[in-house]
């Protein structure tokens, strides 16, 4: 069985083998094919005459390709037929249905989004995809401790709609044929939620799985894998994800490794904790024999800013140890949570609703407020992570039912607003379901992150359509050109070779898609053209719903879905299955 996450390097001997394979059949298609190495050289096979060279679908010439390795960027031509990259190198003599001059722009592997949540969106509300599509990003990671699979009638009570038509769904390979039928416009891969599978089986309530219980949620994520699914995933501070104990957590990661699947987690504590985190995740790992993935990797509250060092320590004394573990980070110190996280957990012992119907009550009001003011808590206390200033956790998005204007300001501002009381204000948005991004990082530790070789990129954000959403986080429109616009070509903390590293190649080795990610003959053609000094995001909080700038040419499968800055409404993405094991 060969490792999921087995570098770059391991599968050079394979895939030359494969490259050599996906050529022969491209010529026998196109009664012609150019070989090409990676240094640039090319030989051109004649068809009709002696000049004339093969033809191509795509040809896209005068880029400079930064390949997604790390290498330094090199001069090349690229040829795309049947969807695959097939030739590169100097195609001067080739032909093309459509011929794209990059004009000295980067070309590159299309960008992989490693959480960004639901993709039902991608066929429900069709224009939310332009909100990755303008970031360049080809395929999206979908799932947390949430997951779209497995589902009942407890965890979907309604069924989803999409233009008049509704669908039901018990197990992703069920979902997996709803997204094909409706096609989508990029890629999507799915995790398994260690949360989805504790509601299915048990429900919101803070219980104990029955061993009659362990064997039914165990064998949820077998069936997951066996569907298609890239890895287990966790989200410990949310209920009922949080009430899952480390034991539990483990037996669930044992499903997956058969699969050469990952144990992707937000973890318990990114904030006072965060080592006991760490360690958690790591036991989890080693126990269960898989690698482990920590989501938006982070050291919330300025008086705990100081564990991350220690943090990246504990990580690369891992991975020295031999166990592979990565983590991701998205270009924010504001990071995206639910207000009523700002509630301690247990109080969600009985589920969602229940504390909800209390939130009326005065008293009880004064018991949380008491609570959370307090110092010295156990639990990860965000009011505390940003100095117990809500001056400092902007509003997000909230219900249809809370005044609009809201939405881009303080919760303090807000207090203002709306004429309430701050603490009043806090509990009735906590009521209307609202999202806040707290200030709770720093760059330093952006910068940190961005140091270590094993942190990719995220956006840790739903797809957004302007039209339909009333508001979201900026890194759902921002994430990826802010890192080449911000930490590349302005604060020069990465090369613009090894930040195309992380958000191509770094992240498709995390997720098991092997054909994806990389320049190389033989590959999947998701390529993106962009101008390295132009390229930026706009999303502000003020106005989060802003696409980014600079994606000239987009392409997924081999066909454009950003063709010269205009989108194109193609719908060329796949289910992404990794298959790894028996």
């Amino acid at each position: 069985m060969r490792n999921r996450t087995q570098g770059i390097a391991g599968r050079v001997a394979l895939k030359q083998w494969a490259t050599r394979v996906s050529l022969t059949v491209a010529a026998l298609l196109l009664g012609a094919c150019a070989t090409a190495d990676q240094q640039g050289s090319a030989s051109s096979a004649s068809t009709d005459s002696a000049t004339s060279g093969p033809k191509y679908d795509v040809l896209i010439t005068n880029g400079r390709i930064v390949d997604g390795t790390g290498n330094p960027w090199y001069k090349a031509d690229i040829g795309i037929a049947q969807g695959k990259i097939v030739a590169i190198g100097s195609l001067q003599n080739a032909s093309a249905a459509r011929t794209i001059n990059a004009g000295n722009r980067i070309v590159s592997p299309g960008f992989v989004d490693l959480m960004g949540q639901s993709s039902f969106a991608y066929v429900a509300d069709r224009p939310t995809a332009e909100s990755r599509l303008r970031q360049g990003i080809t395929t999206h990671a979908s799932g947390e401790g949430w997951s779209h699979a497995p589902q009942n009638r407890f965890t979907q009570p309604d069924p989803e709609v999409a233009d008049g038509r509704s669908y039901r769904w018990t197990r992703f390979s069920e979902y997996f044929d709803i997204l094909e039928e409706r096609k989508l416009p990029l890629n999507v891969v799915h995790k398994v939620g260690a949360a989805q599978v504790r509601r299915v089986v048990l429900g919101d309530n803070d219980v104990d799985p029955s061993a009659r219980d362990m064997a039914a949620m165990k064998a949820l994520v077998r069936q997951a894998m066996e569907d298609g699914a890239t890895g287990l995933a966790s989200s410990l501070i949310y209920p009922p994800g949080n009430y899952a104990s480390t034991d539990e957590l483990v037996e669930l990661a044992k499903e997956i490794a058969p699969f050469g699947g990952t144990y992707f987690t937000h973890m318990r504590n990114e904030s006072h904790d965060l080592l006991g985190a760490i360690d958690e995740a790591l036991e989890i790992g080693r126990r269960a024999g898989v690698s482990v993935h920590i989501y938006h990797l982070k050291a919330a509250g300025n008086g705990n800013w100081p564990l991350f060092d220690k943090a990246i320590d504990k990580i690369n004394a891992a991975r020295a140890s031999g166990m592979n573990v990565t983590a991701d980070i998205y270009p924010y110190i504001n990071n995206g949570i639910g207000l009523g996280s700002f509630i301690a957990p247990q109080h969600y012992a009985s589920g969602r609703a229940a504390l909800l119907a209390r939130l009326d009550d005065k008293q009880f009001r004064d018991f949380l407020r008491a609570e959370i003011e307090a110092p010295g808590n156990v639990w990860e206390n965000w009011y505390q992570n940003v100095g117990s200033d809500w001056g400092k956790v902007v509003v997000t998005q909230t219900a249809d039912n809370i005044d609009s204007s809201i939405v881009g300001h303080s919760i303090a501002e807000s207090a203002n607003i709306l004429g309430m009381d701050v603490w009043d204000t806090f509990f009735e948005l906590v009521k209307a379901g609202t999202s806040v991004a707290p200030q709770s990082m720093n760059d330093g530790q952006k910068r940190a992150a961005l140091n270590q070789p094993w942190v990719s990129v995220e956006t840790d954000t739903a797809p957004a359509n302007p039209a339909t959403s009333k508001s979201t986080h900026p890194r759902a429109f921002g994430a990826f050109p802010r890192v080449l616009a911000r930490y590349v070509r302005e604060n020069q903390w990465l090369s613009l070779e090894d930040a195309v590293r992380r958000m191509t190649s770094l992240p498709a080795q995390s997720v098991g898609i092997r054909d994806r990610g990389l320049i190389e003959l033989g590959m999947a053609a998701d390529i993106v053209v962009f101008d390295e000094n132009r390229i930026t995001d706009t999303a502000t909080f003020a106005k989060p719903m802003q696409y980014a700038k600079g994606i000239d040419y987009l392409l997924v499968n081999g066909e454009l879905v950003i063709d010269d800055g205009r989108n194109t409404g193609a719908r060329p993405g796949q289910v992404l299955r990794p298959r790894i094991g028996n």
